[in-house]
């Protein structure tokens, strides 16, 4: 038989029958009287699936057609909505033809991950599972909600925007109140409104239903492409605006903001240059600072704060023990002038002090947003 079809709908057939249908009476719906010896009719794959579905419909069987994906079982709704009658010679060589497939297939395979570690459940240790989990991406137990429920937002938004509204009432009945309105809150209201409505609907919904949805959506989440950079576009440049010499800072900063504002408002949110020193670190932190910086250091930075940085350098000194702050002003008045391309590098070398303590948890920066 030609191969345009997925054999992933065959074997879901083959497995939902449960039973070899040849010989079985057709469904008198779908007869015609033809002359004898009616040759069979070609037939296209979805036409021949169609007409294997009705016929187990008209026979009473059960089949699990959810299982498949929602592009097949479209194409299957909209195939059999278009056919009409089946001789009999056309009706018994699709049945042979599905029944001779059947038998011809000597194994099936689970797919995906979670199918797979449940049939060698018992004979694979646990430690074995997680470790291929976690190599997989796919972090869960033997529950793929919990990966779902520990994924960031900005990952799960796009899962609420292309699954349909069903799906996505699991998905937010399965979080943390807050995640799921903080995730709502987000969508167009539109869609917020179906997803809504959708959750009343999910009363009656079987758990085996649930935990395959909860499969799909962590599998969907394993099978993000993997990323070369883990920060934030915005915080790469935020990165190296920081240690750049003012004037080129702001052009460049002037420059995005011409190209695309949400960038550049994003990319001076993440910038934490000296001028930002007193309004995102603790006074209280300002020692812990200023301990691991050279003295000769940060006399040239402090002395090189005037101006619109003047405010800077007092709030340091205020922060520091009396006898210190009135040391380093004596030798910030011997000090001098002080050149730009010093300047620049005694301020980067503060600032990046402040960001290794602020990595290995030593201090908590204040963000931008945060009120006082």
């Amino acid at each position: 038989m030609p191969n345009d079809m997925t054999v992933g709908a065959d074997l879901v057939l083959g497995e939902v029958t449960g039973q070899v249908l040849a010989g079985a009476a057709p469904d008198p719906v779908m007869e015609v009287a033809r002359p004898l010896h009616q040759l069979p009719r070609h037939l296209s794959r979805p036409q021949k699936a169609a007409i294997i579905v009705r016929l187990l419909l008209a026979e009473g069987a059960v089949l699990a057609l959810q299982d498949l994906p929602d592009s097949l079982q479209g194409e299957l709704v909209h195939q059999m909505s278009t056919m009409r009658y089946v001789d009999r010679a056309t009706l018994k060589a699709v049945i042979d033809e599905f029944v001779y497939e059947i038998e011809e297939i000597g194994l099936s395979f689970p797919g995906g991950l979670e199918d797979t570690l449940s049939v060698l459940d018992g004979t694979i240790s646990p430690a074995t599972a997680a470790r291929v989990r976690e190599l997989s991406g796919v972090e869960i137990a033997h529950d793929p909600w919990m990966t779902v429920a520990s994924t960031p937002i900005e990952q799960l938004l796009p899962l609420l925007e292309n699954e349909s509204a069903e799906v996505s009432a699991v998905l937010l009945s399965k979080l943390r109140t807050s995640v799921a309105a903080e995730l709502l809150g987000k969508l167009p209201g539109q869609t917020a409104r179906k997803i809504a409505f959708a959750v009343s609907l999910t009363s009656t919904i079987a758990p085996d239903v649930v935990a395959r949805i909860g499969r799909s959506l962590a599998e969907q989440l394993s099978d993000r492409p993997a990323k070369a950079f883990d920060d934030d576009p915005s915080e790469r440049v935020g990165s190296i605006l920081n240690v750049s010499p003012a004037t080129t800072r702001e052009e460049v900063l002037d420059g995005l903001e011409q190209e695309d504002t949400e960038f550049a408002s994003a990319v001076r949110k993440s910038i934490f240059t000296f001028a930002n020193i007193p309004e995102r670190l603790q006074p209280g932190d300002v020692p812990k600072v200023t301990k691991d910086v050279d003295q000769a250091i940060l006399v040239t930075a402090l002395a090189a704060a005037t101006d619109d940085l003047e405010p800077v350098a007092n709030f340091i000194l205020d922060a520091m023990s009396k006898r210190l702050a009135e040391g380093i002003r004596e030798e910030i008045t011997e000090r001098g002038p002080v050149k730009p391309a010093d300047r620049d590098a005694a301020m980067n070398e503060v600032i990046a002090q402040i960001r290794n303590l602020e990595a290995e948890g030593e201090i908590t920066l204040i963000t931008p947003d945060e009120d006082d």
